[in-house]
């Protein structure tokens, strides 16, 4: 058998088969040659290591050039020292975290995180060193720097120093060509692009210059004095807005722009910048970082709109026009990324279906100004699981949702018993339809917090205590909730963990059809004898709005309930994914 014969069989590499072939072939016409030599070059050309990296080399080349090659992460090194951080804390309790302890400190096993990082972060591509240039002491020191110029963008912003009149780099966007050749630095002066002086240029000239450039583009710089080390934050945010870099006119650089939509969760790579954050969305295999409005420019932006919306509709009452109080005009502190609860107090109206709506106090959050909230996974925990709350205006359906849940299984999700200071009726059981107690100890733990909402009817009140909630997670059911929605914040807390859901209704036309079909009865009459107006279904999408405007950005999931079943089905999927998937909570929870 020959050796070509021999590497078909095993279905080694063709150019390593078609080298060793010809090696074969020729070995006659090579008199200097000698046996142990070609026995040599036969068994390296055979060999599993040799043919194994030539693959690697070449799927990596080939999803390069096909640009399909990206990496989960480019910091694997990073993540390991963090990880023998925690470990080394714990190696005395557990014998799985000393053994990978030792495992993690390992030269082969470092050795291969650092040649994934290298590979990650595209390191293999072409560079120039700096050239040492002798000059006189006077003299600024010059250094040329060469990119391989290709499809991907350089990753830098530059500006028009306002001081000295020259080009200048603004800033390097981590993860991008400029900020993986190591030989560019925010505060660089560029003097020449391709032989071309920049001097006098503005920098949409230069931008040209760059755009019309091919293959290898040689920047002629004058080194900044500091070249401090760019090391990537950690931070993860929700979005609570949605921003299009092409629509900005003040951004600095559309193309360096990141688009996100509302609910997209980012990785703050940098806040550098006071007005403009490096980020990435979260799972992105682009290790380039875009730029994206800071917290404190869009608190700002939305400041301004407000106002101006004020100034334009100032004697006009609408749902999107609604004054901002003089705290809102305060930027929050720059280092807290998560708005701590703040107490809620509702004030029942009289109605018999729905015990705990309140009278419209949209004051009470209008202070919020959401743009951006911290946020890490929490894991779920075995046996101990997160309230679910089902908020959404008046005859939206929740209360039908959370029966037919219930009913699914009764042994598996509960409601907590409310409080209540009115009597007992006859036949009613303490702890069964209400937890029956005095008007005066209700007002000493309303007072001090302890119920998520109150509300009073007909001169008795009513509410939900906290710890009927946190007894029920802690016997292990599923806690289900449909409160007003300004207890939101009582309820959104590092001890309950709620998820949140929205049951939104759908457009006029098709919630008066799916209701009148379903012969629905109208929550707004006390003794649901008749079906909805369309005074009534204007009145729901009326409260929706007032809700979404004022607290869309404390729900984790919509669910619009235009068809009962399909509702029911997204609700049960959705309660699954809390109970078994990590998810995205405010980052305060998981420390």
């Amino acid at each position: 058998m020959t050796a070509a014969l021999v590497m078909d069989t095993v279905n080694w590499d063709p150019s390593l088969s078609k080298l060793l072939n010809s090696l074969v072939e020729s070995k006659a016409d090579i008199p200097s040659c000698t046996d142990e030599e070609f026995g040599f070059l036969s068994e390296l050309l055979q060999s599993k290591e040799l043919n194994a990296l030539v693959k690697v080399h070449n799927k990596v080349l080939h999803n390069i050039k096909d640009d399909k090659f990206y990496p989960m992460l480019s910091n694997a090194m990073d993540i390991d020292v963090d990880v023998l951080e925690v470990l080394a804390t714990k190696t005395h309790v557990s014998q799985d975290c000393r053994e990978l302890f030792q495992l993690l400190q390992r030269p082969h096993i470092q050795g291969l995180l650092c040649a994934h990082d290298a590979v990650a972060q595209k390191d293999y591509y072409p560079r120039l060193p700096d050239i040492p240039l002798e000059v006189d002491e006077d003299e600024e020191t010059v250094k040329i720097v060469q990119l391989v110029k290709s499809n991907e963008p350089l990753g830098a912003t530059i500006k028009t120093d306002e001081d000295t009149g020259k080009i200048v780099i603004a800033r390097i966007m981590h993860g991008g060509a400029a900020d993986r050749s190591g030989l560019i630095h925010v505060g660089d002066e560029v003097c020449e692009v391709n032989g071309i002086s920049v001097e006098g240029k503005t920098p949409n000239c230069v931008l040209k210059i760059l755009q019309n450039s091919e293959g290898t583009i040689t920047f002629k710089i004058v080194p900044a004095d500091s070249k401090g080390g760019m090391r990537e934050s950690k931070v993860r945010v929700r979005a609570h807005f949605s921003y299009k870099a092409a629509e900005d006119p003040h951004t600095p650089c559309k193309e360096a722009g990141l688009d996100f939509s509302k609910g997209d969760v980012l990785h703050i790579v940098s806040q550098d910048d006071i007005y403009w954050w490096q980020a990435r969305r979260e799972g992105d295999r682009n290790m380039r970082a875009g730029l994206i409005p800071s917290r404190a420019l869009q608190e700002r932006r939305i400041i301004v709109e407000r106002q101006q919306k004020e100034k334009t509709d100032e004697d006009t009452i609408s749902l999107c026009s609604v004054p901002v109080p003089l705290p809102a005009l305060c930027p929050r502190p720059s280092n807290s990324l998560h708005d701590s609860p703040t107490k809620c107090n509702l004030q029942g109206i009289k109605t018999k279906k729905i015990m705990y709506d309140a009278a419209e106090n949209d004051d009470f959050d209008r202070e919020e100004i959401p743009t951006y909230e911290e946020v890490a996974k929490l894991y779920p925990r075995p046996g101990l699981y997160r309230p679910v709350v089902l908020i959404g205006p008046p005859g939206v359906g929740r209360n039908e949702l959370k029966r037919r849940i219930m009913a699914s299984d009764p042994d598996k999700y509960k409601t907590p018993v409310p409080y209540t200071s009115r009597p007992p009726r006859l036949g009613e059981v303490n702890g069964k339809e209400y937890h029956f107690t005095s008007r005066e100890r209700m007002e000493e733990d309303i007072q001090a917090g302890k119920f998520i909402e109150y509300g009073e009817y007909k001169g008795n009140l009513y509410g939900t205590n906290t710890e009927s909630v946190s007894s029920l997670v802690d016997a292990g059911y599923v806690c289900l909730l449909n409160p007003h929605y300004q207890a939101l914040k009582m309820l959104r807390s590092q001890k309950l963990k709620p998820y949140v859901i929205y049951i939104k209704p759908p457009r006029f036309e098709i919630l008066k059809e799916t209701r009148n079909e379903a012969r629905a009865r109208s929550t707004f009459d006390e003794n649901n004898s008749r079906g909805f107006t369309d005074v009534e279904f204007n009145e729901i999408l009326h409260s929706a709005a007032r809700i979404e405007f004022l607290y869309s950005h404390l729900f984790d999931e919509v669910i619009v309930n235009a068809d009962l079943s399909m509702a029911f089905e997204q609700l049960v999927n959705a309660i699954q994914r809390v109970e078994t998937d990590p998810l995205w909570v405010p980052a305060s929870w998981v420390q």
